[in-house]
């Protein structure tokens, strides 16, 4: 009997044991499985991150096509983007969202043309709503943030403001994880402000602002009476930071838009000095029989050009600049707001026009790309693109889905070598609602514009052979005409804010 419960219980102990082998090889194998599909996962994600590229697009301000060496310029010097077009691709028939700063931007941020996108001009008063984005619109940075990059806004934002009417359209609140900078357009028009935003605190500077009723009216801010800080400088600095920080975090791609205010004129500068082209120092110009203001418009631009070096520079220095597409281009053509002599720099090139024209030189604009192993070295496009397209390009580099309701091409196949599978815009289309109101299409070769908006008369050139828009052939193309005028029609939907 004592035996065989002693057999018993050893049955029993051996049982236990062989259940709890059975189990440690269950649970290991399991761990071992897990550990594996975690290892892939992890690589899988690794493998995804690295085919998503960084994306940095530089966003400048009332930049003209002729303003670049490498589109013409002989008087400023540019020499790190004219290397940048060297290494990248250098488009020649890239268009802005519009001829004045918030609608333009407002179609970079959304992929919709003027005839869709919320934001359709310039607006000022105490009620931000006309000027700022909405809940409901989404904007390239959220793309890009659900697809896992980080994302940051370090200049000019124009589109949301702490303010009545502002806050939907806030940075931080249309996809970016911070933000430093300017909220209100007409707060950039003064280079020394009393603050600048960082996300949605005030960074207070050591400049002392004169309060200007004026010329601010319900905006913040003024001219300053003592300069210390340069925001453009600040702003420069707090991008290279951003990537510095971004580019630690291997297995996640990164979208910055950098959005430098020169050379827009410093409009407070110019009520409050007489001089709009102010700048801590005039640099190679110092020396130039010019004006001051001629002088402060050269080193603005030589000055934002030496920056954009600098960010090219730490790319190459932190070994991204293969991983990293960076695009570069003005928010309209060129001003002359600042005191100025544009007949001496000639900044529209060969182009009719200016900023507030819907002429080409108000709205085509130098587009760079640069993307060391991908985007072919010293190329020119003449593919025809707008800023509407930022949308779908990245979207396609990030691997995700373009969303719906956008006016949005993809130029990635251009900018990788491969234009034979380029889709190309039925048209492109803008409208402006200063100066009486004003349209314009871009169908192939053919531009028309028609000013005033409704009853003006149809002017319509064909850009292959007459880029300066010298040739009025309306009359003799009626067709033209007609179905030019029918892709007006069909591209603007009315908006309660906006009205010609």
């Amino acid at each position: 009997m004592t035996q065989s419960i002693v057999s018993t219980r050893g049955n029993c102990r051996r049982s236990r044991l062989r259940k709890s082998i059975r189990s440690i090889a269950t649970l290991s194998i399991a761990v071992i499985t897990m550990l594996v599909a975690h290892a892939v996962a992890a690589s899988s994600l690794q493998a995804a991150s690295s085919d998503r590229p960084n994306i940095v697009f530089i966003l400048v301000d009332d930049l003209g096509y002729g303003d670049l060496g490498c589109y013409g310029q002989k008087l400023i010097q540019t020499p790190r983007l004219d290397q940048m077009a060297a290494e990248g691709m250098r488009f020649t028939d890239f268009y802005a969202g519009n001829t004045v700063c918030a609608p333009s931007r407002s179609v970079l941020m959304t992929g919709q043309h003027m005839g869709h996108t919320h934001v359709r001009g310039n607006a000022g008063g105490p009620d931000m709503s006309k000027q700022s984005l909405r809940s409901e619109d989404v904007t390239v940075a959220e793309v890009l943030k659900h697809a896992g990059y980080q994302t940051a806004l370090c200049g000019k934002w124009g589109l949301g403001d702490d303010a009545l009417g502002g806050r939907e359209g806030l940075p931080r609140r249309q996809g970016f994880d911070f933000f430093y900078g300017y909220l209100n357009q007409v707060h950039a028009h003064n280079y020394y402000p009393e603050f600048l935003w960082r996300n949605e605190t005030k960074s207070l500077l050591r400049n002392v602002v004169q309060p200007n009723d004026r010329s601010y009216g319900g905006f913040t801010g003024g001219w300053a009476t003592e300069r210390v800080d340069y925001s453009h400088d600040l702003i420069a600095e707090e991008a290279l930071g951003f990537i510095r920080q971004s580019a630690a975090k291997k297995d996640t791609p990164f979208f910055l838009y950098l959005s430098l205010t020169i050379p827009h004129a410093n409009n407070e500068g110019t009520r409050g000095t007489g001089n709009g082209q102010e700048v801590p120092d005039y640099g190679p110009y110092a020396e130039k029989d010019w004006s001051d203001n001629d002088k402060g418009q050269a080193a603005m631009i030589t000055r934002m050009d030496g920056d954009v070096g600098r960010l090219l520079d730490l790319l190459d220095e932190l070994q991204i600049s293969e991983d990293t597409v960076v695009m570069f281009s003005s928010d309209n053509g060129p001003h002359d707001e600042g005191g100025h002599d544009t007949e001496r720099f000639d900044p529209a090139g060969p182009l009719r026009g200016m900023k507030r024209d819907l002429y080409e030189g108000g709205i085509r604009v130098p587009f760079i790309v640069r993307w060391p192993g991908t985007t072919p070295a010293g190329t020119t496009s003449d593919h025809i693109g707008y800023f509407g397209d930022l949308m779908a390009s990245a979207a396609e580099l990030a691997g995700v889905d373009c969303p719906d309701n956008t006016d949005s091409v993809s130029f990635v196949p251009t900018i990788t070598g491969n234009a034979a599978n380029q889709a190309k815009h039925d048209y492109l289309y803008w409208e402006f609602y200063e100066r009486g109101g004003k349209q314009a299409v871009r169908a192939g070769s053919w531009k028309a514009i028609r000013m005033p908006w409704g009853n003006g008369k149809t002017q319509l050139y064909d850009l292959s052979n007459d880029i300066g828009e010298t040739n009025d052939l309306a009359n003799q193309n009626p067709g033209v005409v007609e179905r030019l005028e029918a892709m007006m029609a069909d591209a603007h939907t009315p908006h309660p804010n906006w009205t010609p």
